[in-house]
């Protein structure tokens, strides 16, 4: 029997001190911290290039630290809860986009009904040349009303479920802080 290994991909950072991983501006307690927008978008985009099963390990080079006893184990937490509070948000964000469709969807078939039984009237009560334009022009209305649920489900969701499995990623990534 075949046991696959996932693959480990690691990402080496460099700063002068730890706290410039984090959002300076941010008043939280260290382990609620933000990260730096900067620092943020690195690793989120290094992690997107890779594939869903790696296991990734963040190894952090820091020139002076203060405490360097259990400095990997409070940075590796605060990484953690970020990206947990991160999984958070982008679960809300998908749940929000669901919420939009299914509303976009309830209007877009009353619309589409709605101009698809105006266009069968129209062809019954109005001379023939101008009952063909206006039967077409409200079948194309009424099915171009349905775009906007259409795009969500069929693309708009799964951009979101793909972040949100690498940012579950990076809340089970493995740091290490290492001084120099």
């Amino acid at each position: 029997m075949h046991i696959s290994q996932h693959p480990t991909h690691t990402l080496e950072l460099r700063v002068r001190e730890l706290v410039q991983l984090f959002n300076s501006l941010d008043p939280t307690p260290f382990l609620n911290k933000d990260l730096d927008r900067a620092c943020e978008a690195f690793i989120e985009n290094w992690a997107l290039s890779l594939p869903h099963d790696s296991h990734l390990h963040l190894t952090i080079h820091v020139e002076q630290i203060d405490q360097p006893q259990g400095a990997s184990e409070l940075v590796a937490d605060a990484i953690h809860n970020y990206y947990g509070y991160k999984i958070g948000l982008v679960r809300g964000e998908l749940k929000q986009l669901l919420r939009q469709g299914r509303l976009s969807l309830a209007i877009g078939l009353v619309f589409v009904t709605t101009c698809l039984l105006l266009a069968e009237a129209v062809t019954t009560f109005v001379p023939q040349p101008a009952a063909r334009i206006a039967h077409e022009s409200l079948t194309i209305i009424g099915w171009v009303a349905m775009w906007r649920p259409v795009q969500v489900f069929l693309y708009d969701w799964w951009p979101l479920k793909g972040r949100i499995r690498v940012l579950e990623n990076l809340r089970f990534a493995r740091v290490s802080v290492v001084q120099g």
